[in-house]
């Protein structure tokens, strides 16, 4: 279960799609035998219909997808996996708050994509996946891809993998951004992570755009 209150909830999928472009490094979870798996990749947000497909891979070597592709042999039903994106964080000092009978507390976006996984060995497939990583991340590369490396030694980097698609079928944003907290609270910990550096400017950001007023 993933505690979530509704002052922390976002339904503006425009945001979600947001953090997991500026932030596609996901943590992949599965469960396999009663344990858990877990890998990190980053992931590529496609659009199909009126839901996404996250486009990834994992190395060959990796034990992780050899669950997924057992759990579909067997049962026919793809397995079920949730992809974590971590937005920025940063901790809230007390006594950035007007009331001093007050606690710390940490502020952060993170998304959870649920949904079925479906691996490929197909080349042809894994080079799209690459190509659309590729084009996202590093567009000048693309030309050394497709031009300069000889195609063995690109079947060879393929076949060290191991594309994969989830498809996502619920997703639970938690945007905590002192939306709990008094108006005045609110400003004070956005002014003082304005001040800060890297991830407190972030946050700082995300306030400004999405914190509404406490009831």
């Amino acid at each position: 279960m993933f505690y979530q209150p509704e002052h922390f909830k976002t339904p503006e999928s425009a945001l979600v799609r947001e953090v997991i472009r500026a932030q596609p490094l996901a943590t992949i979870l599965s469960i396999r035998d009663g344990e858990l798996d877990v890998s990190h990749a980053p992931l590529l947000v496609s659009e199909r219909g009126d839901g996404i497909v996250l486009l990834g891979h994992v190395a060959r070597a990796n034990a992780h997808w050899q669950h997924w592709r057992a759990t579909g042999e067997t049962s026919g039903v793809r397995a079920r996996v949730t992809a974590i994106f971590h937005g920025p964080n940063a901790y809230v000092s007390p006594s950035w708050y007007v009331d001093p009978q007050s606690v710390p507390t940490w502020n952060y976006v993170v998304v959870h994509a649920h949904g079925t996984v479906a691996i490929t060995h197909d080349s042809a497939d894994k080079e799209k996946i690459l190509k659309a990583l590729i084009d996202a991340h590093d567009p000048p590369y693309r030309a050394h891809w497709s031009e300069v490396l000889s195609e063995e030694f690109r079947e060879r980097q393929k076949a060290a993998i191991v594309g994969f698609e989830i498809a996502v079928d619920r997703i639970e944003a938690k945007f905590k951004l002192s939306q709990n907290r008094p108006a005045a609270d609110r400003e004070r910990v956005a002014t003082a992570l304005a001040a800060g550096k890297g991830n407190d400017r972030a946050v700082a950001e995300w306030m400004q755009r999405v914190a509404q007023p406490a009831p």
